[in-house]
């Protein structure tokens, strides 16, 4: 036999996935950053107190890097057209072939995020002799923002037009400003600041007013210098519908070229040196860079609103399958009922035990009262250090047998138990499980069909009275059980639970017994009898009552194993895909599902709550809400649909909520650790539950036969 050499589990992937999800979100926030971009004009805040008189009455081009400020005028005729909001690459070009067709030059206030999406608009308004200056880089109100965002606004800008055209800017126009009256004293603080970074500000003379759509006269109105003065001009060639701006644009150059006027650059326009330097190398890198980010981002942002969707429709269209195969089920639960004939024969309950002195002698009890007339049970000892086997044979009940064993672990003791049995049929009882008097009794009835090989029963929560507890109630109910009458009707089933399952004696001998190469062994098992080709169904009414983790941890421990083992029986099975009959309805149904299911979307999920928080950050808090309600409506029905399948009451329900922000973020963890440690080889070893007895409380003491 190999020998397995334990190793660590793996801890080094939690510090990746934290600075991946880190990552993912800092992605997510850049995208929602630069796709949140308005446009407009006029001023997004309150009225606040105005700039000094010697600016607010001064030109339009302001110079604020001394310790005066400096401010200049256009000479008359002299139009200096300036578009802001852009590139858009369905106005842009429209404005551009209008300027070319009169034979204009203007200058091209850009959005830096729009510029990285597209760099082939601000190449062609450089090649057409155009001046293009700085509109920040989401287009955002720099006399609210904090000092390092307004810094980082006008950085990135910068960067994303060296990177897209090779160019260093210094004309500033702040976003949601207008001609200098109307300067605010927090926006021309902004300004100074801006100026400290080599950025000339550059307002207007005439506002069009274009952002607000008011007719092509209207805009051509308020775009007309009066008396032959020299005027610069604020329009819009992005944010918006521009239509009317082209249109008005169309009428407005012909008309001035008539009474006299040059349309041309603000830099032109004043006789400054030009205001577009060549960029050196770093900021062109960096601009790059961070145009490569930005369409990353995007990318990103895109998989994730895929993998959104992709997720809710999967999980729609299971809980769809979900509810037919379960009203499926019931009609042929209560169809066959009345038809099949009673089987009776003799059946042999196997109790592998290690260390079950909290609830043994309650499980042997329920066992012993069953209201089945040929019955034997047979407790296996594994080793037990607690005195198991003395607690069962002090109890001196008659039909009840004990194996002691060293320990070997739970697949060396079922089968120890089921080379010992007697009868034919036989039922696999977890040493923390009890019975009700009639569930032997359900549970073996549908060996009355001949093709049955294994049977299911309804194993529920014995410690719900707490919140963890109520959350696996809820979990067993809704998922578990939903989950085995799906499997049932398209005879698939992956999983008879170690707390109760039947079997033909002759199938667990063809199959070779438990096997002991997985943690799952009773998914292995599972899987071993149907690619034999037996079929193994789901008896709802055969209840069991088994004692749930009740810490955190012991939670965590007992689903890593779950799952891990899950992860090996379903790679050690895979042959099924390729296989007819029974076993090939486990590869391409059970398998598939439980690779989507339990595997892939778990581990999509932390990506998803990422996604969420982003959501929180950049998406209107009335949808989200309305989303969650949705969903959580949604689940609310499916579980108060299992419950009543289940006859249980729906009180628990109201602990719903608090599983979906708590609970099922476990859960995807557990699988991530588990995929991790399969993937690097590491061998999981089993690790037992501390027992506190509390199943035994479920079922009362029966009298001693």
């Amino acid at each position: 036999m190999a020998t397995h050499v334990a190793r660590r589990d793996p801890r080094a992937h939690w510090l990746l996935l934290l600075l991946g999800l880190v990552s993912l979100l800092g992605a997510l926030s850049f995208n929602g950053l630069v796709t949140n971009v308005r446009g407009g004009s006029g001023p997004s805040q309150a009225p606040a107190s105005p700039a000094p008189r010697q600016v607010s009455t001064g030109g339009p081009v302001l110079r604020l890097d001394g310790p005066k400020p400096v401010t200049r005028r256009l000479p008359p005729r002299t139009l200096a057209l300036t578009f802001d909001d852009g590139p858009d690459p369905r106005w842009t070009p429209r404005v551009l072939d209008v300027l070319r067709r009169h034979h204009a030059h203007a200058t091209f206030f850009v959005v830096g995020a729009r510029v990285n999406e597209h760099p082939e608009l601000v190449r062609r308004i450089l090649a057409e002799g155009h001046e293009i200056g700085s509109h920040t880089f989401t287009h955002t109100d720099l006399a609210a923002e904090p000092a390092w965002r307004a810094e980082a606004e006008l950085s990135w800008t910068r960067k994303a037009i060296a990177g897209a055209t090779g160019r260093d800017v210094t004309l500033f126009r702040p976003p949601f400003s207008s001609i200098p009256a109307a300067l605010s004293m927090p926006l021309y603080q902004a300004l100074r600041d801006a100026a400290g970074s080599g950025h000339v500000a550059v307002l207007a003379d005439r506002d069009a007013r274009d952002w607000e759509r008011p007719g092509v006269p209207a805009i051509v109105r308020e775009s007309t210098p009066q008396g032959g003065a020299g005027a610069v001009v604020l329009m819009h060639d992005g944010g918006g519908d521009r239509r009317q701006t082209v249109a008005a644009l169309d009428q407005l150059l012909p008309r001035l070229a008539r009474q006299g006027y040059r349309f041309t650059t603000v830099s032109e326009g004043i006789a400054a040196p030009a205001s577009m330097l060549p960029a050196g190398a770093g900021t062109r890198l960096s601009g790059t860079a961070l145009r490569w980010a930005q369409q990353g981002a995007a990318w990103l942002s895109s998989a994730m609103n895929l993998l959104l969707g992709v997720a809710l429709v999967l999980g729609v269209a299971r809980l769809a399958v979900q509810v037919v195969c379960a009203q499926l089920h019931v009609r042929r639960v209560r169809r066959s009922r009345g038809r099949r004939a009673e089987v009776n024969a003799p059946v042999s309950v196997i109790v592998p035990a290690y260390n079950e002195a909290a609830n043994i002698a309650a499980t042997v009890r329920s066992l012993v009262g069953s209201a089945y007339p040929m019955l034997e049970v047979i407790v296996v000892d594994d080793g037990s250090s607690d005195g198991t086997a003395d607690i069962v044979e002090r109890m001196r009940l008659r039909g009840v047998r004990v194996i002691r064993q060293p320990n070997a672990g739970k697949p060396a003791a079922l089968n120890t138990g089921i080379r010992a049995a007697r009868a034919d049929l036989l039922v696999l009882v977890d040493g923390d499980t009890v019975f009700q008097p009639d569930t032997v009794y359900r549970l073996v009835q549908g060996f009355a069909d001949p093709r049955v090989g294994a049977i299911s029963g309804n194993t529920k929560v014995a410690n719900r009275r707490r919140l963890l507890g109520r959350w696996q109630h809820l979990e067993y109910v809704i998922g578990f059980n939903l989950d085995r009458r799906m499997y049932d009707v398209l005879e698939c089933m992956p999983t008879i639970p170690g707390a109760i399952g039947a079997f033909r004696r002759e199938v667990l001998l063809a199959v070779g017994g438990v096997p002991a190469d997985t943690l799952a062994e009773d998914t292995d098992l599972t899987m071993k009898v149907l690619r034999a080709g037996w079929r193994v169904v789901y008896e709802e009414a055969a209840i069991a009552w088994t004692e749930a983790p009740s810490s955190l941890r012991q939670l965590w421990r007992q689903r890593y194993r779950w799952c891990y083992g899950t992860l090996q029986a379903m790679w050690k099975h895979r042959h099924a895909l390729r296989e007819p009959g029974v076993g090939g309805k486990l590869g391409r149904r059970g398998l598939p599902y439980l690779t989507v299911f339990q595997v892939l979307l778990p581990l999509a999920a932390p990506a998803v709550d990422v996604f969420a928080v982003y959501g929180l950050l950049f998406l209107p808090w009335s949808k989200l809400v309305l989303a969650w309600l949705g969903l959580l409506l949604l689940q609310g029905f499916t579980a108060a649909y299992a419950l009543r399948l289940d006859r249980e009451r729906y009180g628990p329900l109201w602990a719903l909520p608090f599983q979906q922000l708590v609970y099922r973020q476990v859960m995807y963890l557990v699988v991530v650790q588990s995929v991790v440690t399969a993937l690097v080889g590491n061998r999981l070893h089993w690790q037992r539950m501390a027992r506190t007895g509390e199943a035994a409380a479920m079922v009362p003491a029966t009298p001693v036969r």
